[in-house]
């Protein structure tokens, strides 16, 4: 019970100092405070904090806890103050970024102190990094360049402690359709809209043909239009935006080059950062997961998996559905689930 004690106290600090991506240092300072003031040797790199447990073997492999201290803006429709964590009778804690993802962050960092309390058959690293909810190039990224090489990483996210181990990757296009301008009164120019129009209902209609048993088809949403100056100008350039969530069985790269063949339109990738992330069903933890009674799933939504480029799976206490929402919650009887869950999936784990 006193680590859950430990755990909640400490999510309340960070729900007190708002951290929003990108302007974590308020948090960061206050948890690197927290942890060395508990004998941890924290590692910094801007607002990314790790710990590595003592005794670090080359010999062995090494698991990574991973977890993000940042947090989106408050949404509107909050009837409490965001940054005042408060506890109701029913064990409820509320406050901005209590569920996604400082319980994940807390408990993790429990079960690091926990695990790391007697020799491991793995090299233990835990990770609180900073701006994955814009998918930062300052955030896990650059602190994965300072790390040994990872083997397998328990990356903290609200999933009701359930594992998703697949993710939909992410791909944005910008689009632009060239016509002609012209006198909307005369039949002269092109009408770059219409041309548009074409791309736009290929993107909305077709299917790849690889779809996958956990993360379902390659989706493509167009999400923006601008084009046109005046009613009365024939407009020569319309330009649109792809929003597409990728699965296991095309690499961004892979997809752009297809994507170039079948349309007529300009495209630029974003990036080709983001990737789907898969891991196998016979992989040890997984295993010990489903003999645990859990059910492994795909996630549709991004986390930082996306940039990891080992194998993982998305676990964490909370529910994805309180994530960037108006009084947002987590439960106390979840923390200390997480906590108990954690240490049986990888107290003793041999990867």
């Amino acid at each position: 019970m006193e680590r859950y004690y430990e755990a909640i106290d400490l999510l309340k600090g960070m729900i007190s100092r708002p951290s929003f991506s990108r302007d974590e240092t308020a948090v960061a300072d206050f948890l690197q405070a927290e942890w060395q003031k508990a004998g941890q040797k924290v590692f910094r790199k801007g607002n990314n904090l790790w710990i590595i447990a003592p005794d670090f073997d080359f010999g062995k492999p090494t698991l990574l806890l991973n977890s993000h201290i940042d947090t989106v803006k408050p949404a509107s429709g909050w009837t409490k103050d965001p940054f005042t964590p408060e506890e109701t009778e029913d064990d409820q804690l509320y406050g901005l970024g209590s569920n996604d993802a400082g319980a994940s962050v807390v408990s993790l960092y429990e079960t690091f102190c926990i695990l790391s309390e007697k020799e491991q058959p793995y090299n233990l690293i835990f990770l609180a990094s900073c701006e994955e909810e814009v998918s930062g190039k300052n955030g896990i990224e650059s602190a994965l360049a300072e790390l040994p090489p990872i083997s397998f990483a328990v990356v903290g996210e609200p999933t009701g402690m359930q594992p998703a181990v697949a993710e939909k990757g992410l791909m944005v296009l910008d689009c632009t359709a060239i016509g002609k301008a012209g006198h909307a009164a005369r039949n002269e120019g092109i009408n770059a809209i219409t041309l548009a129009m074409k791309d736009i209902e290929w993107f909305s209609t077709y299917q790849f043909p690889e779809k996958s048993d956990f993360l379902g088809p390659v989706k493509m949403t167009v999400t923006i239009i601008h084009a046109g100056t005046q009613h009365n100008v024939v407009p020569d350039k319309c330009e649109f935006t792809v929003d597409i969530r990728t699965n296991e069985f095309y690499t961004n790269e892979q997809l752009f080059e297809l994507i170039k063949e079948k349309v007529h339109c300009e495209i630029k990738a974003r990036s080709f950062r983001l990737s789907s992330t898969r891991t196998d069903l016979d992989h040890p933890f997984v295993r010990r997961a489903i003999l645990m009674g859990k059910e492994p799933f795909g996630s549709p939504t991004l986390s930082d998996q996306a940039l990891m480029r080992f194998p993982s799976v998305k676990i964490g206490p909370g529910n994805s559905a309180r994530s960037h929402s108006a009084d947002e919650y987590i439960k106390g009887p979840e923390i200390r689930e997480a906590i108990d869950t954690y240490v049986r999936l990888l107290n003793g784990l041999q990867l």
